[in-house]
């Protein structure tokens, strides 16, 4: 079996790299000292629409997630999600609006975690992440699975109860494996989705099902998809994506069988590719790489030994 040696503290997964905020979980049933901390010169606060926030370039090159003093921002009680503090004693908290404020310099943009992910410091986008995987599962998750009931928000966003049955309901996270797929000639199996942009390629993917474990999920899913046996499965790393609600659980996996048989539905296409036929076709733009904030293009690179060559 090969070991597969992932350098992951020189380049952090996007999403995944150590953000410098305690999320203090404990304070988040505690009002006063959630009314305290709003109320704390030093708080810093920003507004979540619809997956985006306000970001802004610095003169120094930098991007950053716009955020204002508590006093200054819009007002909202029941949308207010307290994220945590950081190592100087700084509260953030995040705002869920219908849409995002203006601003008087012109200087800001709002941007998605698609974006702003690759721009943003490890900070930044752990604060956007928490705070947009906050807002999708407040959305979409407003009435009671027990008993229909129009739940209500406590602990500072990350539940919902519901006053007629008293049930509550926690945020949902999904997990999905993410594979890559070598065989004996240690090839790379990659594949196209039927909904992508002509010569898109990238790693299998598919969501855990109910009472499997994540290996389990990681052959069925390259079977289902590409035909392809997998013998040897090996956990690699994982990230957040909250588009809207899944941790992604990266793998290397062998192939035991080369014979690829596409469903036709989730994957219009698979192939086999060597290093060399890899190089070559993103050079020539033959193939497009996989999105570079998501762990599919690290799944690659860990195989390719190096970064990928750019189109």
């Amino acid at each position: 079996m090969t070991t597969w040696t992932d350098h992951s503290a020189d380049r952090p997964l996007t999403f995944s790299a150590p953000s410098g905020i305690d999320r203090s979980a404990h304070h988040r049933l505690d009002e006063a000292w959630l009314a305290a901390a709003w109320s704390h010169p030093t708080t810093r606060v920003f507004v979540v629409s619809g997956g985006q926030a306000l970001i802004d370039d610095t003169p120094d090159g930098r991007t950053e997630l716009i955020t204002t003093p508590s006093f200054e921002a819009p007002v909202t009680e029941a949308h207010r999600y307290y994220l945590g503090t950081d190592g100087d004693g700084v509260s953030y908290f995040a705002l869920q609006k219908d849409a995002l404020p203006g601003r008087m310099d012109q200087s800001a943009r709002p941007a998605g975690l698609r974006e702003a992910g690759l721009l943003l410091s490890p900070r930044d986008a752990g604060l956007l992440v928490h705070a947009v995987a906050l807002e999708n599962w407040q959305r979409l998750h407003r009435f009671c699975s027990r008993c229909g009931e129009r739940t209500v928000i406590a602990a500072a966003g990350h539940i919902r109860r519901c006053p007629a049955c008293g049930a509550e309901h926690y945020p949902r996270t999904d997990p999905a494996v993410i594979m890559l797929v070598t065989d004996e000639d240690d090839r790379a199996l990659l594949g196209r989705q039927v909904h992508w942009p002509e010569g898109r390629f990238s790693t299998l993917a598919g969501f855990v099902e109910p009472g499997e474990s994540i290996e389990q999920s990681v052959a069925r899913e390259v079977f289902e998809e590409a035909g392809v046996v997998v013998g040897d499965v090996e956990y690699i790393a994982s990230q957040p994506w909250p588009f809207p609600s899944s941790l992604m659980l990266g793998f290397m996996a062998r192939a035991t069988s080369s014979a690829i048989q596409v469903d036709g539905e989730e994957i219009e296409e698979a192939r086999w590719f060597s290093r060399e036929d890899l190089r070559a076709a993103f050079e020539s733009g033959e193939v497009l790489p996989p999105y570079g904030i998501s762990i599919a293009a690290r799944l690659i690179e860990l195989w390719y030994g190096k970064p990928l060559p750019k189109p």
